[in-house]
């Protein structure tokens, strides 16, 4: 296993109100902008209120089209994947997304797979195109909140 290292985190605020803390974890290849991400990753968010899972799935497909990520159809076929996947959050819960390089994403809530994996067996993967536009929300120069991407990405590049 990979040793894995903060590469930076930050808070996400909507008209003032405080709705999660991301976290951007890499390993010793780092992140780097380019399209698709060529080395692994997990993106954490911990909710700080009570959130409905069909309005992150909303949110999410709002926010892939504003940094153009997807064709409509995509995005319309993402959204109901994501209203399968993301459950209902309560404050303190964390989702967490692996991105695979080449092969899309994971998700977890609380370290338990997504996605109607039983007994610890790994969660579905989401196709890469999904991954990578989904990940854009946050890490994408286009992002809709550049200061919690520039938090985020604070200390992403390889280790020497």
């Amino acid at each position: 296993m990979q040793p894995v290292r903060l590469a930076g985190e930050g808070v996400y605020r909507w008209y003032g109100l405080r709705i999660y803390e991301a976290r951007l974890w890499v390993g010793p290849q780092g992140y780097r902008d380019s399209a698709p991400a060529a080395a692994p990753f997990v993106l954490e968010l911990r909710y700080a209120r009570a959130l409905q899972g069909s309005r992150i799935a909303e949110a999410s497909a709002e926010q892939m089209e504003k940094v153009g990520a997807g064709s409509a159809v995509q995005r319309k076929v993402w959204l109901e994947t994501m209203r399968g996947l993301f459950p209902d959050v309560r404050e303190g819960d964390r989702i967490a997304g692996r991105y695979v390089p080449g092969v899309g994403a994971r998700f977890y809530l609380n370290g338990a797979p997504l996605g109607g994996a039983q007994g610890g067996a790994q969660p579905p993967v989401l196709d890469a195109e999904f991954a990578q536009a989904f990940f854009s929300i946050w890490l994408s120069p286009r992002s809709t909140a550049p200061a919690l991407r520039e938090a985020l990405l604070r200390q992403a590049a390889a280790q020497p």
